[in-house]
């Protein structure tokens, strides 16, 4: 009974670390609204510096004392999977910003991170064998994690109705005072090519576990809670190679490459929310690294809370920001029952951890 406890306290705590990790992708794009006078690709540049280079390595140095050790002696398969997957994620990345700017904070993240969710929590378990897929399906704990994904879609399929519902109702200049640059059909494209492209981020983080064993038992050994920092590094910096590489690209070819020191912009503040939003972006993924050994074998079933938690609280943003102001009763039930079911879903996940395969 007391080991049951136990279990069952462990899982709501990861629970609740994976939902914060939600918050935080869904609240980091805000500080990008205080920058002024720069092009896109000077900022998203900067941010890329903070968020997938610098932030993650000052923690990992910080909380895994032997991460260059534990590099040196990776298997290097698994180190080149993990950064690849960061490449593919790099695409889905670099069109998430323009997702938003079509379809603004709540239906963008709800579709885009919906699809995410979807490839990058049933997918990497079954890529492990037939012992995993043994365990998603023929025991009652997987059976209930699944069911946990699955539930999430569902509310994920209500936000996205909702949107779509909404872009019918609003007259063309009410959209454009929410979101400036509103196009559903454009924002669906980007929205499908991001959201399946950024599954890659899944598949890297949960593609390293030689990676995981050789920082706890290489000396001096890191803890199991941040023994996936050494994994998180890498898959980064694959991501920070594409993102890098096309806004220095696009710094040149629209001759932007001033930006950084331009006298009538506001170079520091710009530096500093430009950074904030990177950090910020990448405590969802230190989140997901920390909250899963919280639950055991069934630890990708955090993926589907992390998105989960992403997109219920961005459809709390996108209301504070007005995008569903002047919706009909039909619209707003349908987001209300969408995020009813996405809070579902992370109690179901929770209880899942907790059972006994």
């Amino acid at each position: 009974m007391q080991s049951l406890a136990t279990g069952a306290a462990s899982s709501a705590i990861g629970t609740l670390i994976f939902a914060i990790g939600g918050l935080a992708g869904a609240v980091f794009y805000v500080p990008f609204k205080k920058v002024k006078d720069w092009a896109w690709e000077s900022y998203w540049l900067v941010y890329a510096v903070f968020g997938l280079i610098l932030v993650p390595w000052v923690l990992a140095l910080t909380t895994s004392p032997n991460v260059l050790s534990v590099l040196g002696a990776a298997p290097r398969s698994e180190l080149i999977y993990c950064s690849l997957c960061g490449v593919i994620w790099g695409f889905g990345g670099l069109t998430f910003g323009l997702m938003i700017r079509y379809l603004g904070v709540g239906l963008g993240l709800a579709i885009g991170l919906g699809l995410t969710s979807a490839t990058g929590t049933l997918i990497p378990p079954m890529l492990k064998g037939q012992a995993a897929i043994h365990d998603m399906f023929a025991t009652s704990a997987g059976l209930v994690s699944v069911a946990a994904a699955l539930v999430s879609l569902v509310g994920i399929i209500f936000v996205g109705m909702a949107g779509r519902s909404k872009e019918g109702e609003l007259p063309e200049e009410e959209k454009k005072k929410a979101v400036a640059e509103f196009n559903f059909k454009k924002g669906i494209i980007v929205a499908i090519f991001s959201g399946l492209t950024s599954s890659g981020m899944s598949f890297g983080l949960q593609g390293g576990p030689g990676v995981q064993k050789l920082a706890q038992t290489t000396a001096p050994a890191t803890s199991v809670t941040w023994a996936g920092m050494p994994v998180l590094v890498v898959v980064l910096f694959g991501g920070f190679l594409v993102n890098a590489a096309y806004c220095v690209i696009l710094n040149f070819k629209n001759k932007t490459g001033g930006d950084y020191l331009k006298r009538t912009a506001p170079i520091l503040p710009n530096i500093f929310f430009a950074g904030v939003a990177g950090a910020i972006w990448c405590c969802q993924f230190i989140c997901f690294k920390t909250g899963e050994p919280r639950m055991g074998e069934r630890s990708y079933i955090g993926w589907a809370v992390l998105m989960a938690s992403a997109i219920f609280f961005s459809q709390i943003l996108g209301v504070a920001l007005g995008e569903w102001k002047g919706t009909s009763r039909k619209t707003t039930s349908l987001l209300a029952v969408g995020l009813v079911l996405l809070m579902a879903s992370a109690a179901v996940a929770a209880w899942a951890g907790s059972l006994k395969a």
